[in-house]
């Protein structure tokens, strides 16, 4: 397979390797809801070192990555400052912020997103797909990165967003579109199989009939062509005999029809039982449609939608962002890529579009979706966080709020069954009416558009929801530890340990204190036939102390109290391998702070 080249990629290729562990701190005054790590989280700090403190809770965890990254338009005025052991990658340092006359604009571009993809493909599940905005200065350079870090095979597809519908008359050719680029650590067709929603199919739900299963959808019962064991009468409710619509006959057998109709009780008869029948689709029932490469910005929003919503929002104070992402744009990707307990990562979050969205998506449909966001600009509580608190709660908001309910194409064949839209209109009229004061319907572009309105005199209500505002904390520098410079608290010195020792993220409420066999001892948990322990107290005193050290009587009680092979994480050991061979205790002793790295070059 080719390979991208540029500049510095020997530097960069294993840098994010040497990124220090710095663990997450909670700011409890900043967030909303009782502060934890598991839930929603805002992290402020340098996404490189924010993506490296998760690893080792999230590792292989996530669902879904939405990420909308620089640009590289060379107008942006983003800066290069990883910290690389290069003098070449030091002296881009000096060069800062990138322009667009920067020659090694493009290789530093590269540079800086190559060890974040390595992090987010760690990060990622074994079946989760990654959304990558980007427009035509990068979206080249991006294949050839992710094709090399995910592998070529795993790319799922390139997607055109109708960015804009205003022409840009200065431009050479005006760009309408955005790129998304979407991959997955599974080859293309297994992310398929696992793809946890398609796209909608325009119908929606309601329960004219009160069915006592909740509300359903429903599709025409005639299919294109002639079989002629499709072809008999069907009797309405009415007494009206019908025959099949003309050049078509009817979705399955008369014996299949009786039992979808006696049985299933799934056949419809609109027009007060004098219709055509239609099969109902409850919500488990619907396929949807597969997702198309091409999304329009009245489906999905555009980017002056998306300014327009973050004034209402920042209605008090001046904001000043250019373009973010539609929460709508960011709900197709998560609706197609993630189920509704999803977790959900940005790591260049912005403005907090990614946060809005799972919290909409959530108050729509319950679901328990959580999201991560990380953002390094100063703005990161101020915008990013405080447009999160404000969706939660709600805002000061005086105008008309609109949300789209149904979008229908319309087709020839469409405007011949006039009676079916109708029956769909009022169909969202009788589900949603009660949540707008007024559902307008309107044909535009040749389609059925149909909206409903909510007049806001003064706040638009909260979508519910909490989160914990997290910074990082000082990095877990190993051979610092037993100088007394650094020492970390015991969870985030036991996942950093667990992780690099296991490759997996670590359950916090796993990390037990075994007193009952050794002062400071700490059982982290079982993989593989193998149990984690852990000698430590944030104490420099008592870790030169013999207490922190391995002993015969401590490892006996260790083997005695779980079989399967044991590791020790301590500062010092006072029992040698041979007696432990004597004895027969499967323990084995890795020693702080030197066990990470003799860890990672094993």
């Amino acid at each position: 397979m080719p390979e991208l080249q540029f500049k510095g990629k020997e530097f960069v290729y294993n840098h994010h390797l040497t990124v220090p562990f710095r663990p997450l701190e909670m700011q409890a005054d900043k967030g909303i809801g009782d502060p934890r790590l598991d839930g929603n989280l805002i992290v402020h700090g340098d996404n490189l070192h924010a993506l490296k403190a998760l690893l080792p809770m999230y590792a292989g965890k996530v669902d879904c990555i939405f990420i909308d990254p620089p640009y590289n338009t060379g107008n942006e005025g983003w800066a290069y400052n990883d910290n690389v052991n290069s003098p070449m990658i030091r002296e881009w340092l000096d060069a800062n912020p990138i322009g667009v006359d920067d020659g090694l604009r493009h290789d530093k571009w590269a540079c800086m997103m190559w060890p974040r993809l390595k992090l987010l493909h760690e990060l990622l599940a074994e079946n989760g797909s990654l959304w990558i905005t980007l427009d035509d200065n990068e979206v080249a350079n991006a294949r050839g990165i992710l094709d090399q870090i995910f592998g070529q095979y795993s790319f799922i597809g390139q997607i055109a967003w109708q960015k804009r519908t205003s022409r840009e008359n200065r431009a050479v050719l005006s760009p309408s579109i955005d790129h998304i680029l979407v991959y997955s650590k599974c080859l293309k067709d297994t992310w398929r199989l696992h793809r946890n929603r398609l796209a909608p199919d325009g119908g929606n739900l309601g329960n004219p009939d009160n069915d006592p299963r909740g509300p359903w959808t429903s599709v025409p019962f005639s299919a294109q062509g002639f079989r002629a064991n499709q072809v008999y009468k069907i009797t309405t409710p009415t007494g009206k005999v019908l025959d099949p619509p003309k050049g078509r006959c009817w979705g399955a057998t008369e014996p299949e029809f009786i039992r979808l109709r006696d049985i299933e009780k799934k056949v419809y008869f609109p027009k007060g039982g004098d219709g055509r029948p239609r099969i109902k689709q409850f919500p488990e029932d619907q396929k949807g449609l597969v997702p198309d490469t091409l999304w329009l910005a009245d489906e999905v929003g555009d980017t002056e939608g998306s300014k327009k919503l973050l004034l209402e929002i920042f209605s008090d104070i001046a904001v000043d962002f250019h373009a973010p992402k539609p929460t709508e744009l960011v709900e197709r990707c998560i609706a197609i890529g993630a189920g509704d307990d999803a977790l959900i990562l940005d790591s260049f979050a912005g403005s907090g579009t990614t946060a809005h969205a799972v919290l909409a998506a959530n108050a729509r449909d319950n679901g328990n979706r959580r999201f991560i966001l990380v953002e390094g600009e100063d703005y990161a509580d101020t915008l990013t966080a405080e447009r999160v608190r404000r969706v939660i709660n709600g805002y000061s908001f005086t105008g008309t709020q609109r949300e789209e309910l149904l979008r229908e194409p319309l087709t020839f064949s469409k405007l011949k069954q006039a009676n079916t839209l109708l029956e769909k209109v009022q169909q969202v009229e009788t589900l949603d009416g009660p949540k707008f004061d007024r559902i307008k319907s309107t044909v535009k572009d040749g389609a059925l558009i149909v909206t409903g309105e909510r007049d806001v005199a003064e706040a638009a209500p909260g979508l519910g929801g909490e989160f914990t505002f997290c910074t990082l904390g000082d990095p877990i520098e190993m051979d610092a530890i037993l100088a007394g410079e650094s020492l970390p608290d015991l969870n985030a010195l036991a996942g950093l340990l667990w992780h690099t020792a296991t490759a997996t993220p670590i359950d916090p409420a796993t990390i037990a204190p075994a007193a009952d066999i050794a002062e400071g001892l700490h059982r982290l948990g079982e993989l593989g036939g193998r149990t984690y322990w852990l000698v430590y107290r944030p104490d420099l005193d008592w870790l030169k102390s013999g207490a922190a050290a391995l002993s015969l009587s401590m490892a006996r009680a260790i083997a005695a109290s779980a079989p399967g092979n044991h590791l020790v994480f301590a500062p010092a050991k006072f029992v040698s391998r041979e007696l432990l061979a004597r004895e027969r205790l499967d323990v084995d002793y890795a020693p702080l702070p030197f066990a990470l790295y003799r860890l990672e070059t094993a």
